[in-house]
């Protein structure tokens, strides 16, 4: 497969940190090889699987996008709990490389050499992206072969897809042909109420296919992983967020290979 995936919206608080630690977390469970990339500043992804900021050696992502050569990325892979993830960290320096990469050249793919080198060696890269459209959400779509969207079941979540998908067509048009729509993924999502419902309805009539059957829940258990240091399949496997994770890992690995059915996920 070796694909590298960007989770991105530019809207915060709807569930990119989560989907991309629990979704790689669950890929690895079913025998893949997932490496995760740190790109917010604020390392919630870092802190969120229990690592410290920085590598052994003080790599991380800032150094590979400001660096006047391309850094091989092994040095910079911390190993996990999960058997078969690993993560490039983040660190507050990152705050200050959307300045620092005005002045650089190649500035919007600073990113892709660095991860193409490790594409070899992953079934799957996704790259956590921060809540923007800056010079380091760019990166990673540059980077990446696809765009992976979670969104919130929320009217103004609507607008943000709107902004996401037209930039997608730009960088599409000058910078990355290639790069696709993975899925849209529905996070926070409540049956119960008309807003959520209506809000589904009108992503899926519009997008069909490409939004994930798999819902993921408000759950109490994804909130707490993190504080633990865990995704949620080790913090609690028979919680409903966990289960979703694993029911989208499922249905994604079914998308990319739908003639060779994927190993069961517990």
């Amino acid at each position: 497969m070796n694909k590298i995936i960007a989770v991105s919206n530019q809207k915060g608080g709807v569930g990119k940190t989560t989907t991309a630690i629990n979704l790689a977390a669950s890929l690895a469970m079913a025998d893949r090889s997932v490496l995760l990339v740190d790109l917010d500043p604020q390392s919630n992804l870092t802190s969120g699987l229990g690592l410290t900021a920085r590598s052994p050696d003080g790599a991380t992502v800032y150094h590979a996008l400001t660096s006047d050569q391309v850094l091989d990325p092994v040095p910079f892979e911390l190993v996990t709990e999960v058997t078969g993830l690993r993560v490039i960290p983040s660190d507050r320096n990152l705050t200050g490389a959307e300045v620092e990469l005005v002045a650089l050249p190649n500035r919007e793919s600073r990113l892709r050499p660095f991860l193409r080198q490790a594409r070899s060696r992953y079934d799957f890269i996704f790259i956590d992206t921060p809540p923007s459209l800056g010079l380091l959400a760019l990166n990673a779509l540059v980077a990446a072969d696809s765009v992976l969207i979670p969104m919130n079941c929320e009217y103004f979540a609507l607008e943000g897809l709107a902004e996401l998908t037209a930039t997608i067509a730009r960088v599409q048009a000058g910078l990355n042909p290639d790069l696709t729509l993975e899925g849209i993924l529905l996070t926070m999502a409540d049956s119960r109420t008309r807003l959520g419902q209506g809000v589904a309805e009108e992503v899926r009539a519009h997008f069909a296919d490409k939004v994930y059957t798999t819902t993921i829940p408000r759950n109490i258990r994804l909130a707490e992983a993190p504080g633990h240091g865990i995704p949620a399949i080790l913090y609690d496997v028979r919680s409903t967020g966990a289960e979703a994770y694993l029911s989208l890992a499922r249905e994604l690995l079914e998308r990319h290979s739908p003639a060779a059915p994927p190993k069961p996920l517990l």
